[in-house]
């Protein structure tokens, strides 16, 4: 009777574990604005040591001052210069065991017939190659802690079609993460390593604000979009703060979609 007494644990209590990231060091790509700057806020109130990436300097010291973590400057679309990366993680804040791809971007305008190659390889160099070279450096350290956690940042563009926005090549990147995530999940399935990737639909952010801003943009988004207000950057945090940790220790090779229901249509 006596061993029973006490009761099952507190909810809240196994909740807070389940989201404990005391004593993990978390990397976060671009983390100066926007998305990428929100994660960090978050993992970091959750007990990470995070480093921010971008290549903005004077962003990214201000959110490492903020947050007790470290800014390390590196343009990620320079692939020459990843290799320095996580080595200067490793050396600042410890061997890192969460690796957050946010960094992306899509470059011109034109429409498939007439993209030019130079915007496809950048492209494809930030959006879908970096990450693979990030999560090659993050191996060995995640693999020497006996787990880990990578989750890429995609968009529903590498799901669906997005009318009148021309970006082949941006929208190939992005599916090519979700095929990424599902390969490495199952090969480094042995080692506890997940990988998974969250795809956000339309959410305010710098890249986002003219379309926003436009009141053709906002109507088409408000049409297209079934919950009744406009996303933020916080909207896609939760899934990403979850994926991190060990609330998902066993979800791995999963593309989880936050679009307020779009693709649902």
């Amino acid at each position: 009777m006596a061993d029973n007494a006490a009761g099952p644990e507190p909810p809240g209590d196994t909740a807070a574990r389940m989201f404990d990231l005391h004593d993990r060091v978390a990397i976060v790509t671009g983390a100066s604005s926007g998305l990428g700057a929100e994660v960090a806020r978050a993992l970091a109130g959750l007990g990470a040591r995070v480093a921010v990436v971008a290549r903005r300097h004077d962003r990214l010291a201000e959110l490492a001052e903020d947050i007790g973590g470290a800014a390390i400057t590196c343009d990620l679309s320079d692939l020459e210069g990843i290799g320095q990366l996580v080595p200067a993680v490793a050396d600042a804040l410890g061997p890192p065991e969460i690796l957050i791809n946010a960094a992306g971007n899509r470059f011109g305008a034109e429409r498939a017939e007439s993209e030019p190659l130079t915007d496809v390889r950048r492209t494809m160099d930030l959006n879908l190659i970096a990450p693979l070279m990030l999560a090659q450096q993050v191996f060995p350290h995640m693999c020497e802690a006996g787990r880990g956690s990578i989750v890429n940042v995609s968009s529903i563009s590498g799901r669906v079609g997005v009318p009148g926005i021309p970006q082949a090549s941006y929208a190939a990147s992005k599916a090519g993460l979700s095929g990424l995530t599902a390969e490495l999940a199952v090969q480094w399935a042995r080692h506890s390593i997940r990988v998974n990737t969250v795809a956000p639909g339309f959410f305010r952010s710098e890249i986002t604000d003219s379309l926003y801003d436009s009141e053709r943009g906002a109507e088409y988004l408000r049409r297209n979009t079934p919950l009744p207000r406009q996303a933020v950057a916080g909207d896609i945090t939760g899934a990403i703060v979850w994926l991190a940790g060990d609330a998902a220790a066993y979800v791995t090779g999963q593309t989880i979609v936050v679009d307020g229901g779009w693709t649902a249509r």
